[in-house]
């Protein structure tokens, strides 16, 4: 049985067929109206001659231009222009026949008019009853289905593009129920049929009627507002998306499947920040750059934000084989006209780095290569100690010797008051490149940064959380007290290369990490977000904290203040004097525990003298807190 459920696998014949008709009929409404719709005037003779005529053009024209091979129910702008250019073609065929047939006899006697009230009739039945089809299917397919309610955020440009993304999607079944702005000035105004709403407004309407779906669609809402947001549609079981970022849109252009469900990540964002690009462009254009660990998250990004101020090549160290290859097809891929050579070595290996500082001899070394699981460190303190401490001294020791303008050391907020031998092998680190600073006619500047976790990087809880609620749970956090402070890696990065461009030398420049976040919290908001509800459908369990670990991450030492810079986001911090001798001597200590005895509790036991804040907490070197005699005093 024929259906318009099946309508779009009519044989072409039919929709042949179907176009003939409709220019026939065309040239009798256009005949008709030529006698001023008197009936009897025509002479149907006449009539007959042309349609016969017509059809025998059109069947001609149609089967060359192809115009009735389109499916029926995915009509679009191709199908338009190729049916006006076959109508086009038929009227100057039957205006050049009705011409020469004139000149003999007035078998046809088609007026200027008539050929011209054919030509649109003809092009407006055609694409009418396709448009009409096109739509009939799309009832019969979704008229038994539930019409989603759905609100966008954003008033705008990009707010209309989704709407009309929604519209032209056939496979959406949708209602754009409001638009919602925080522009006052677009109040009780309406947006291609729909109302612009404020969110106090949209709070009214839920309570109302029920909304499916809230999609975000400003890149420059604040991420206090979108948090208000997101929570508030989380209460109220409303499915937030975020339209894809503008450099995904193809041609101006984006796709309904294209809008992704709101992450985490975009709720832990924070304002967009400043920095002075040209003061960091006017130091490192064309200069020769040392990445370490360049493979890794925050390296990677550095590496990214340096390629635009065009440095003279950059040289991407890093021991990981697989993570450094995937970097280098990257940046091929991108098109990057930045000499960029890939580095494979470790930097504890003292001989290899001192052939890379001759062969490329770098101006700039930025070293984020460095170990920082804390609970692994704590089972491998000898590798803690080996790659975060004797790693810098080996590059710092050769940013001197080859002469480096500036050493950008990236430390971690778990050098503050280290709990852990990650944190104190971190601490060691920036205590001894500070040390370095003080030496007489130095040229080489060594600036530390120093901030909290990132997000997105490897090993991030973030992606841990991820993995286990795809799984199905349980999210496991190890205390339901813990707090950690988040940035996202390019803020971070961005900020690195900032401190780095102003440092004197000798400073640890700590970041603005915002408010710490409470990862109970956190991985009770993902498990929403993901539309399940935690502790039903995905459990929360408590493992307790791992061996180093701490509750409360600190920026700063309870000893140490801070003074401003002039970027809003950048201190200073003011850190206790450390000896030169005493940084070496325990660092040389240290190397010698390292290639002989490699007595893990002797190792830990060393670092506690030089970093006597550093008290274990939860860990086997815990006994050695009540024995070290610090030799820093």
């Amino acid at each position: 049985m024929f259906t318009i459920k099946n309508f779009s696998v009519v044989p072409k014949f039919v929709i042949l067929l179907l176009d003939l008709g409709a220019t026939a009929t065309a040239l009798f409404i256009a005949i008709l109206i030529q006698q001023n719709v008197a009936v009897q005037a025509i002479n149907w003779e006449h009539v007959i001659n042309a349609v016969f005529l017509i059809l025998l053009v059109n069947a001609l024209v149609f089967t060359t231009t192809k115009s009735f091979t389109g499916i029926v129910r995915y009509t679009g702008v191709q199908d338009a222009v190729r049916i006006a250019i076959a109508i086009t073609l038929s009227s100057f065929t039957i205006l050049v026949v009705n011409t020469l047939a004139l000149s003999y006899s007035k078998i046809l006697s088609l007026t200027n008019l008539i050929i011209a009230l054919y030509t649109i009739f003809s092009f407006f039945f055609l694409i009418s009853y396709r448009v009409l089809v096109k739509y009939l299917f799309a009832y019969a397919k979704n008229y038994k289905m539930k019409k989603k309610s759905v609100v966008i955020y954003g008033a705008a440009d990009t707010g209309v593009a989704t709407q009309r993304v929604l519209e032209n999607d056939g496979q959406s079944n949708i209602q754009i129920v409001a638009f919602v702005d925080d522009d006052k000035k677009k109040g009780s105004k309406n947006l291609n049929g729909a109302p612009i709403i404020s969110f106090t407004a949209l709070k009214e309407l839920v309570a109302l009627q029920p909304i499916d779906e809230l999609i975000i669609a400003s890149y420059t809402m604040p991420t206090k507002r979108k948090n208000e947001i997101v929570d508030f549609c989380l209460d109220h079981d409303i499915k937030v998306l975020s339209v894809p970022p503008y450099s995904k849109w193809a041609e101006g252009k984006f796709s309904s499947r294209q809008l992704q469900s709101i992450k985490i990540e975009d709720l832990l964002e924070r304002d967009p920040i400043n920095i002075n690009n040209n003061q960091i462009r006017a130091q490192i254009k064309g200069k020769r750059i040392l990445v370490t660990g360049a493979a890794g998250s925050i390296g990677s990004e550095i590496v990214r934000q340096l390629i635009p101020y065009a440095p003279e090549l950059i040289v991407l160290c890093d021991q990981a084989e697989t993570p450094l290859h995937h970097l280098e097809l990257e940046l091929q891929e991108n098109g990057s006209r930045v000499n960029c050579i890939s580095y494979l070595a470790d930097i504890t290996n003292a001989t290899r780095m001192n052939n890379m500082f001759e062969e490329f001899k770098p101006q700039y070394v930025y070293h984020a290569a460095a170990y920082k699981h804390v609970p692994m460190m704590e089972l491998c303190p000898t590798e803690a100690v080996r790659n975060n401490v004797i790693g810098v001294k080996v590059i710092a020791d050769l940013a001197i010797k080859h002469g480096a303008e500036r050493f950008v050391m990236i430390s971690t907020d778990k050098a503050v008051n280290p709990t852990n031998v990650m944190g104190a092998s971190k601490r060691m680190a920036e205590m001894y490149v500070q040390a370095l600073s003080k030496e007489e006619n130095l040229y080489t500047k060594f600036i530390t940064t120093r901030f909290g976790n990132v997000l997105g990087s490897n090993g991030s809880v973030i992606n841990r959380f991820k993995e286990q609620i795809e799984k199905g749970g349980p999210v496991t956090v190890t205390h339901p007290n813990i707090t950690r402070y988040f940035m996202t890696i390019p803020e971070a990065c961005q900020l690195v290369l900032e401190a780095g461009s102003m440092g004197n030398g000798g400073e640890i420049f700590v970041f603005d990490m915002g408010q710490p976040v409470a990862i109970s919290d956190l991985a009770k908001k993902m498990i929403r977000l993901y539309g399940l509800i935690p502790n039903i459908d995905v459990n929360i369990t408590y493992s307790g904290l791992r061996p180093g670990e701490k509750l409360y991450e600190e920026l700063l030492n309870d000893e140490e203040n801070t003074t401003q810079t002039y970027h809003d986001k950048i201190l200073i911090a003011k850190v206790r004097d450390v000896s030169l001798d005493a940084v070496k001597q325990c660092t040389q200590e240290l190397e010698i525990i390292l290639t002989s005895t490699n007595d893990e509790m002797k190792l830990v036991g060393k670092m506690k003298e030089l970093v006597p804040e550093y008290i274990s907490n939860n860990s086997v070197y815990e006994k050695l807190d009540t024995t070290v005699i610090s030799i820093a005093q």
